[in-house]
This record gives structure tokens, sequence and C-alpha cells, in this order.
């Protein structure tokens, strides 16, 4: 079955480009521009895979990736994270340490990324046995 993404970033580039490389690659990719309408989408499409820029224009995507684990609904969806502010994705990283069961299956990636990495990253989410 191919395993759904769905991709919030607010810098129109990087979002086509990664959907280019996931769609290579078989995965059903939707995009998205603005993080204000993150969690709706989130809740009606249940991704397997969120792929959450933290720094996005309208919405912080620190509280985007916080509502959607405080929701049961949502909150079992892994969720890669990546920023290119350092103490940003420390502070997020100390979130996931500090509270490894509330945010199990979040993963944070520093920009700038090899997409390389990233899709390895990715095909290591998808490929994981859900516990």
């Amino acid at each position: 079955m191919t395993k759904r993404i769905l991709i919030v970033d607010d810098k129109n580039e990087l979002l086509h480009l990664m959907r280019r490389v996931l769609e290579d690659e078989q995965y059903q990719v939707s995009i998205l521009q603005e993080g204000r309408d993150a969690i709706s989408r989130v809740k009606s499409q249940l991704p397997d895979l969120l792929i959450l820029d933290l720094k996005l224009g309208d919405v912080s995507g620190q509280d985007i990736l916080k509502q959607l684990k405080d929701d049961h609904v949502t909150e079992d969806i892994p969720v890669i994270v990546y920023t290119a502010a350092v103490l940003e994705a420390e502070e997020v990283t100390r979130l996931v340490s500090g509270n490894p069961v509330r945010y199990q299956g979040v993963h944070v990636v520093q920009k700038p990324f090899e997409l390389e990495s990233l899709l390895a990253l990715v095909q290591q989410v998808l490929t994981k046995p859900v516990s």
C-alpha cells in the first residue's frame, strides 16, 4: 500500500522539491504552504507521516506539533520536524527527550540537510513497525 506523506512548509521551492523527490520514490505526497490549516488537514487525511517546518510564517510548527500530540486522533502519526534555527531545533529536541512517550515518532532534522538523508529518514520511519 502506498504511504501517504503530508509536507507543511511556507517555502514554495523546498516544498515542491521534497514533493518531487518523495513522489519519485512512489510515496503519495500532499503539500500545504500555510501552517494554520495543518491540524485540520492532518485530521482529515491521517497521513502515514508528517514532514513539518518549525518556522512557518503564520503559525509555529512547534505549536502544531504539540496540538497533534495532544489529540488522540493524531498522536501516533510520526513527524519529521526541521528548521534552520539552532535554538529552536535544540528546544524541540529537549521537548522530545523530556517526554519520549508523548513525542514518540518525532524526529528533528537541522537545515540545511541533504535530500538523500531526509529520504533515508522517511524510509526508516515508514518501515518501522508500529509499537
